[in-house]
């Protein structure tokens, strides 16, 4: 008796914190649960090179993704920097209101500065976003990181110990989901 090949089909997978829709390739749609796809979000942030990393959550019937981290690319952070800067890095959890993140905040002062003040700088980011986002969803936080809310915000902030010529999130990852 032979078995009859099945033939992979493409479904429309659904990514409401941009407004776009993707394919992905499958033999069934319960097959896309728990798939993760990396989304270029360069040409819709224009220029600011960032990927994110959605996972696939299916109903009978849409298919919509979750986003689970975002990640500036090197390159744009090494466009940024210039001679005669610093930059200051950090790496931290937090908690939001239904998840446990991981965020990396990335700082570029105007001139160079002594360490005093990028630790002034990284401790006082450090207290406001944890600040910031202890009453949020981690969905809400993704996309104000999107509209650039959170680092203009922080950066008005900041301004006041230093001013800045870049303000960014470098990495923002959710480790522990509560559902």
């Amino acid at each position: 008796m032979v078995l009859a090949k099945k033939k992979k089909k493409f479904f429309d997978v659904e990514i409401p914190i941009v407004n776009k829709t993707t394919q992905l390739q499958a033999y069934e749609l319960k097959e896309l649960e728990g798939k993760l796809i990396t989304y270029d979000l360069t040409r819709i942030l224009r220029g600011k090179s960032m990927l994110m990393q959605l996972k696939v959550k299916t109903t009978e019937e849409k298919t919509t993704s979750i986003p689970r981290q975002i990640k500036l690319l090197p390159y744009f952070l090494k466009r940024m920097m210039r001679k005669g800067t610093n930059y200051v890095e950090d790496s931290f959890s937090a908690k939001c209101k239904n998840t446990e993140l991981k965020i990396k905040p990335f700082l570029i002062t105007r001139r160079k500065v002594s360490r005093a003040v990028r630790k002034a700088l990284r401790e006082k980011a450090r207290e406001e976003i944890i600040e910031y986002i202890k009453n949020k969803n981690s969905e809400d936080i993704f996309q104000e990181i999107l509209k650039n809310q959170l680092q203009k915000s922080l950066s008005i902030k900041l301004k006041k110990i230093y001013p800045l010529s870049l303000c960014e999130i470098r990495i923002l990852k959710v480790i522990d989901k509560k559902e």
